[in-house]
């Protein structure tokens, strides 16, 4: 590179200012959906069934969990897991509402509340409320201490891994408003050492945390076995998934799951339209 490119290369890079402004339309598909602020920008409240628990959410990753957790519930007998399931309109602003942001202040879907207690119970961020269920019906999470720890530390590895994969990964690669060498092989680098830690583990356990399917598995398969099956990023290729064979393994074990079918449609308002289910409120809307 001459002393001019390098001159030009220069000049070219972003400087941040000394006081970040925010500028609304610089940000890519999703920019809308982002502020620097809390809190409520209009007052809606949010719609109430019959049900004790009420799920409001949309069906990404983090969506898909707490679908999934409910219908595996259902499946267990645990009629107390009946539940209306409300679509949050991510793009049109509905976590900004006043309604939504009562029950969950960070703006972030999913959230739930319980209304089987004497005061309602909300629960935001998705790794709470698979903790909260789990608890609150005794299921899918193991009783033994050695191994509820085992599966509490794969789920907050999820909480804490996954942001690497949708925020950076995800964002860089696929949403950003221009391709970035730098952040791509930054976050594809660490996603790939994410998805090595997995098949390492997964080659000698069935599920997360061992022998027994639990929350851990519910929290990592909608962000890491989706991704590893194609249907995330549109990145399997360019990421090797097939190297990851425990992983794969994993993933499509838990995909032929029925619940797992039925809780990832909840909320699902894009795509093959025989597979939406914008609103949830009792097992016959899977067959309409």
């Amino acid at each position: 590179m001459s002393s001019d490119q390098k001159s030009e290369s220069v000049s070219n890079e972003y400087q941040p200012p000394k006081v970040w402004q925010w500028e609304q339309k610089n940000g890519g598909n999703w920019a809308s959906i982002n502020r620097p602020i809390a809190g409520a920008t209009r007052e809606q409240a949010l719609p109430k069934g019959k049900h004790p628990l009420q799920l409001h959410s949309l069906a990404t990753p983090n969506g898909q969990k707490v679908g999934i957790m409910l219908e595996e519930l259902l499946a267990l007998g645990e009629q107390g897991a009946e539940y209306d399931a409300y679509t949050i309109n991510i793009g049109e602003g509905d976590q900004f509402t006043s309604g939504f942001v009562a029950i969950n202040p960070n703006s972030k879907i999913p959230a739930l509340v319980d209304h089987s207690t004497t005061e309602p119970t909300r629960v935001f961020e998705s790794g709470a409320i698979l903790l909260y269920l789990a608890e609150k019906f005794g299921q899918l999470l193991p009783q033994m201490p050695a191994k509820r720890t085992e599966a509490l530390n794969w789920l907050f590895w999820q909480m804490g891994s996954a942001p690497y994969l949708g925020g950076g990964f995800g964002h860089f690669y696929s949403y950003a408003p221009s391709k970035m060498q730098y952040p791509i092989d930054r976050f594809t680098m660490e996603v790939k050492r994410q998805l090595d830690v997995l098949d390492q583990h997964l080659a000698h356990n069935e599920f997360m945390a061992g022998d027994e399917y639990s929350i851990a598995d519910i929290a990592i398969w909608p962000w890491y076995g989706c991704l590893v099956l194609g249907d995330l990023y549109d990145a399997a290729e360019f990421l090797e998934v097939k190297s990851y064979t425990h992983v794969l393994r994993w993933a499509n074990t838990i995909a032929q799951r029925p619940a797992v079918k039925r809780g990832r449609r909840v909320n699902l308002t894009w795509g093959d339209e025989a597979k939406q289910l914008r609103e949830r409120h009792s097992a016959v809307d899977f067959d309409q």
